[in-house]
């Protein structure tokens, strides 16, 4: 047996490495950063000497918001990132001096650099077989020195976005077929019906050593579906309810909280916008509460475009976060808010985990899987409103005001579920850690 340096795990941390699939590559989307959060700390605080690399197409801000991690380009033949001083300039200066710096350089970059990769490829001597549906799977090379393969939570195992659900597929399977553990933790797993993502999901995921899902309406049965051994499989909440419950504040909020999300996988009308509005600065004014925007995704600014037409012309209107505010910031300004109306799901888990009850609006099978798991996850604690049936006006008014009236005798119930959760996945992040630490100890004493 070899000599090595073992920290309190009885490993030598230093020799681990993990490869976090992130699931937003450009961290735009608070909710995910707040994921980003949690997972690094708590992978640092267990291995501290580990190299954690996250992939992404921003890394600089990568290093801005997240000065534990390291970043891995997506692509084929990526490797583990250089260190050095440099790499120590963007978590000194952070996300806020970093954003604009990063956002401007792919701007007048990203048309050359696609250009010369084309190029680049076009000399190249294949040497991936495009899969049944076309593709050829860009795996980073850096997936064969991992010690640790880990889907980082988050809702893209689903038909609304087939190629992160594929591409986060290619990144286990290939780490399973080197023998390298794996996991996926927070998962929102679902709507899956499309013929090939079906069939590559039932290819990898019961190969998967560890699944971690945020709800338990959905996800459980559909993972037994596709063939994922029950002993795989346990319910733990959102990885981001840890980092918001930690900032809840001692005392109820006063004003409304308020979020809708528009997008191809979440269409809402002009008129049912119109009617979220009025209603919302309707009760507002009747209860002297100021309106929160609350923005989640920076993604071609979809939350701030749809949002912020709904408060306008209202009296209080409180300040929104800046474009690269992190999720600290965001869970923050929630924690002012007494209730919260939203049509997308994060913004809801911040508020849950501090005890402020949620107003869901959904169109979509999407979204009612994400609010009703939420509303599983936390009896009592979201009304879903759908948004495309008739009576919005009504429905929306008698929900808000519920919850307003409501809200005092929610706070506690809904404070212990989140602590529930915590515990929950924190108990599966103790899983995925002997998994590797088995590993790591067995391979020292063969050398």
């Amino acid at each position: 047996m070899a000599n090595y340096e073992a920290d309190s795990t009885g490993i030598d941390s230093s020799t681990v490495r993990v490869l976090i699939e992130n699931g937003e590559y450009w961290l735009t989307n608070r909710g995910d950063l707040a994921i980003l959060d949690v997972t690094v700390r708590r992978l640092s605080e267990r291995w501290p000497g580990a190299r954690l690399g996250v992939l992404t197409y921003a890394p600089s801000l990568l290093r801005a918001f997240a000065p534990a991690a390291e970043p891995v380009t997506y692509r084929r033949g990526s490797r583990w990132s250089r260190s050095g001083p440099w790499w120590q300039v963007p978590a000194y200066a952070g996300p806020r001096l970093v954003g604009p710096v990063s956002a401007g350089w792919w701007a007048v970059s990203d048309r050359p650099r696609h250009y010369a990769r084309k190029v680049r490829d076009s000399l190249r001597t294949p040497t991936a077989v495009p899969d049944e549906t076309g593709r050829i799977p860009r795996i980073p090379m850096a997936v064969r020195d991992a010690s640790l393969v880990l889907a980082m939570g988050g809702g893209y195992m689903t038909d609304v976005d087939p190629y992160q659900a594929h591409r986060t597929l290619d990144l286990l399977e290939r780490a399973a077929d080197l023998h390298i553990p794996t996991a996926m933790c927070g998962q929102g797993i679902g709507p899956l019906t499309g013929e090939h993502i079906l069939a590559h999901a039932m290819r990898v995921l019961p190969k998967v050593d560890l699944i971690a899902v945020r709800e338990q309406e959905r996800g459980p049965a559909l993972l037994r579906s596709l063939g994922v051994p029950s002993e795989r499989v346990v319910v733990t909440g959102d990885d981001a309810v840890e980092l918001a419950y930690g900032m809840q504040s001692d005392t109820i909020g006063t004003d409304i909280g308020v979020c809708l999300r528009v997008a191809g996988y979440s269409p809402v009308t002009d008129r049912a916008q119109d009617v979220v509005g009025r209603v919302l600065r309707g009760f507002a004014g009747t209860v002297d509460a100021g309106l929160v925007p609350l923005i989640v995704s920076e993604y071609e600014a979809e939350d701030r475009h749809s949002t912020m037409p709904l408060v306008d012309g209202f009296p209080i209107v409180r300040p929104t976060v800046g474009r690269f505010a992190s999720a600290r910031d965001l869970v923050s300004e929630v924690a002012r808010c007494r209730v919260l109306v939203t049509g997308a799901y994060h913004v809801a888990v911040f508020a849950l985990a501090q005890g402020i009850p949620v107003v869901g609006l959904s169109t979509s099978r999407y979204y009612d899987d994400k609010l009703g798991g939420l509303s599983g996850m936390f009896p009592g604690g979201v009304e879903l409103v759908q948004l495309a049936e008739d009576g919005l006006d009504e429905r929306l008014t008698r929900a808000i005001h519920r919850m307003w009236r409501e809200a005092p005798g929610l706070r506690s119930d809904l404070r212990a579920q989140a602590r529930a959760q915590v515990s929950a996945s924190k108990q599966a992040f103790e899983r995925v850690f002997a998994l590797v630490e088995s590993e790591q100890s067995r391979r020292a004493t063969e050398r």
